[in-house]
């Protein structure tokens, strides 16, 4: 089956699982310093590849290497320190196993996968959503239910992961209409991480930083669109698809009253699998969102192409 992917077709899902090398990662997804890791390590085995790679380490750690949970989980994967000791590895040759050390790190991360997948290989179903589950709830409990156990927790995680998944791969082919909303997407893409800033444009004097509007007013402008400042006048920059309408660089809106396009207060990028990018709120960074919340308020979309391809109108 073919995922569709930001705006583009790509391959995965095949008849084993999503994996095998068929994968790669889309232009600045990930942090330039771990991208050549994640492609690397990504192909180690069939049931993974670095998209799914990138989306577990995004939701681990944000791609932060100085991560430390509560649960004393640590770096860039969150390994906790029992798991590290046995399943660290020492990923760049140096002679040590660091798990602080992304060159260790993600390699391991990569490594722990595969050994998880190679537990559960006999468990029908989809192999990497088997890993997947293997990981958050242990391989037992997976050939135990014989594919992905009944616990909340642990299809949340699998969703989760593998919907982001198709916001880190690279296209295939392209799908039209398609190349405004790609460019609006890389835009964005190439911010995660990047803290919120109120009335933040991404200028210089601000750090690069920026609000929701303004970021989406600067990965269209970056396509050649340009919208208005604020996120409920962006609302009204084209037609408003629905919710089983939506293709990736939609925008998507936001509000405390569905009754009124004026009070929306958050808008982000629609980037496929019911995942949004987003500059959250104070505090926060620019960031993969879920847009299925008691607030969505409704989507505009606003490349020239799109919204042709529409029935409605503004």
């Amino acid at each position: 089956m073919l995922l569709v992917v930001g705006v583009y077709l790509v391959a995965g899902n095949l008849a084993g699982g999503v994996g095998g090398g068929s994968v790669s990662l889309a232009k600045g997804a990930v942090p330039a310093a771990y991208s050549s890791l994640v492609q690397k390590w990504g192909n180690l085995c069939s049931a993974l590849n670095p998209a799914l790679l990138a989306a577990q380490l995004y939701q681990e750690s944000g791609f932060n290497p100085n991560a430390k949970s509560p649960a004393k989980a640590e770096g860039i994967a969150q390994f906790i320190p029992g798991t590290w000791a046995t399943h660290g590895i020492d990923g760049n040759g140096d002679g040590v196993r660091n798990v602080w050390d992304p060159n260790d790190a993600i390699p391991s991360a990569a490594t722990y996968d595969c050994q998880l997948a190679s537990y559960v290989k006999d468990v029908p179903g989809n192999q990497s959503e088997n890993m997947l589950a293997s990981y958050n709830a242990g391989a037992y409990a997976v050939i135990k239910y014989q594919g992905v156990p009944p616990y909340a927790e642990t299809r949340n995680y699998v969703k989760t992961i593998t919907s982001l998944e198709q916001s880190f791969a690279a296209p295939v082919s392209r799908v039209d209409p398609s190349e405004q909303a790609a460019t609006a997407i890389n835009y964005a893409q190439q911010k995660l991480g990047t803290p919120y800033l109120w009335g933040g444009n991404g200028t210089a004097d601000q750090g690069g930083r920026f609000d929701c509007s303004g970021l989406t007013k600067a990965a269209f402008e970056s396509a050649g669109i340009t919208l208005p400042r604020v996120a409920n006048d962006q609302y009204n920059a084209g037609p408003h698809p629905q919710r089983a309408e939506l293709l990736p660089g939609d925008l998507v809106f936001f509000s405390d009253d569905l009754t009124n396009s004026r009070a929306i207060r958050h808008v982000g990028i629609y980037v496929g699998g019911g995942y949004m990018i987003d500059a959250p709120r104070t505090g926060a960074v620019i960031r993969f969102d879920p847009i299925d919340t008691p607030d969505y308020f409704g989507a505009t979309r606003v490349t020239e192409d799109g919204a042709k391809a529409l029935p409605t109108t503004v």
